[in-house]
């Protein structure tokens, strides 16, 4: 690859890595916050949920503005975004201020990650798209477990809060490189500009069967990775791990998940993205399923690394469906609205999981209830009629 090619894609990983920190902050602050306010499982499974509104949104309305306005003004403004409330949300006091910052950042959130797609998908080679779109991407479980990793001594010497103003900061130092080194993709800057990105656009008939299969394999994929990533610590600390333990149980879940995507990549790119893709998920069902003939043993960490190996590694999988899927006139929009759509599973989840935390069910339940989605996940995704992916 030129050198272009190798910068874009740093940065682009760059950015996911504050990605993962930014969604995954919450979650590993979660304990801390819940002691510290007296929150019940449902009050804080709808804190989780609303940064993930606001993902959706972001995904959804701002993200295919990157197809008339350029990716780097899109990423720049999706930083700043980021950046400001998270830094803002180390001064949060109560449960609804929280739930205003986790929004308004999940705004910038869902925007960054439809906008590294599309660019990454632009300028990666064509034969080996499909694994620089699911690289990139790990950036994000790699910010997630740099944050779990650093999260546990920083909580318990500084509080919870200093650990917001950390990531705000960190997310602020992207957007002079964004600024200074981002550039368009010539493959974008020869296509004509939509006027608007318009959703009808994805509902042609080249594109409307493939694309609501795509949006119910990333709707119920995103509901059982949004449950396992928000509350994989506290059913943890609810099984009577300390704390630091029960956030690093998040951290392994997440390893998992640096190690599955670019795997995930490389299968994509020798068996074909379907296919690779749908058997993760399926794989990913059946650990869900089985996890409780683990119950109180060591065996339980391992289980968590190849549930993190499946089910993120399968999801951005999902990622590079879309971004091979569509043209570069409505990539952007096409990713965005994809992203949205799963979001909305994300929505769900963590909801989900306060509901089934608040009746007292333990992670062995709750994870055997997540087997479903996935596995009708697997299914739909081995489906997917586009003629553009294998």
């Amino acid at each position: 690859m030129r050198a272009i090619q190798v910068l874009i894609i740093l940065i682009c990983f760059l950015c996911n890595m504050l990605d993962g920190m930014d969604v995954l902050i919450i979650s590993y602050t979660a304990p801390a916050i819940a002691k510290a306010w007296s929150i019940s499982p449902a009050n804080l499974g709808i804190v989780f949920s609303s940064g993930l509104v606001g993902m959706t949104v972001g995904a959804i309305f701002l993200a295919p503005l990157a197809d008339r306005f350029g990716r780097k003004p899109l990423m720049i403004l999706a930083a700043v975004i980021m950046g400001t409330c998270i830094y803002l949300t180390s001064y949060s006091t109560d449960v609804n201020v929280l739930m205003i910052y986790r929004f308004i950042s999940g705004l910038g959130i869902g925007t960054m990650m439809a906008s590294t797609a599309a660019i990454t998908a632009e300028y990666a080679p064509a034969s080996t798209r499909d694994f620089w779109v699911s690289t990139v991407v790990a950036g994000y479980p790699v910010g997630a477990v740099l944050t779990g990793i650093s999260s546990a001594k920083i909580i318990a010497e500084n509080g919870w809060e200093h650990l917001f103003e950390l990531a705000g900061l960190a997310t602020f130092l992207v957007i002079p490189i964004l600024f200074f080194f981002l550039k368009e993709s010539d493959e974008f800057k020869a296509k004509a500009k939509p006027e608007d990105a318009k959703i009808s656009a994805l509902f042609t008939s080249e594109f409307k069967w493939s694309t609501w299969q795509l949006w119910s394999a990333l709707f119920l994929s995103f509901t059982t990775l949004y449950f396992l990533m928000n509350w994989i610590p506290k059913l943890a600390s609810n099984a009577g791990l300390s704390m630091e333990l029960a956030i690093y149980s998040g951290t392994i879940f997440n390893l998992g998940a640096i190690v599955g995507i670019p795997v995930q990549g490389y299968f994509s790119t020798r068996f074909g993205l379907k296919k690779s893709i749908g058997v993760l998920l399926l794989i990913t069902a059946v650990l869900l399923g089985i996890f409780g003939q683990f119950s109180g043993s060591n065996l339980i960490l391992v289980v968590l690394f190849f549930l993190g190996f499946g089910v993120q590694g399968s999801f951005v999988g999902l990622y590079a469906v879309a971004a091979r899927m569509y043209p570069t006139a409505i990539r952007s929009t096409g990713i965005g609205w994809a992203i949205g759509m799963g979001r909305l599973g994300g929505i769900l989840g963590p909801i989900l999981g306060g509901i089934l935390v608040g009746l007292g069910l333990g992670m062995a339940e709750s994870f055997l209830f997540f087997a479903l989605p996935s596995l009708i996940a697997g299914i739909i995704t081995l489906k997917i009629s586009s003629q553009t992916i294998s």
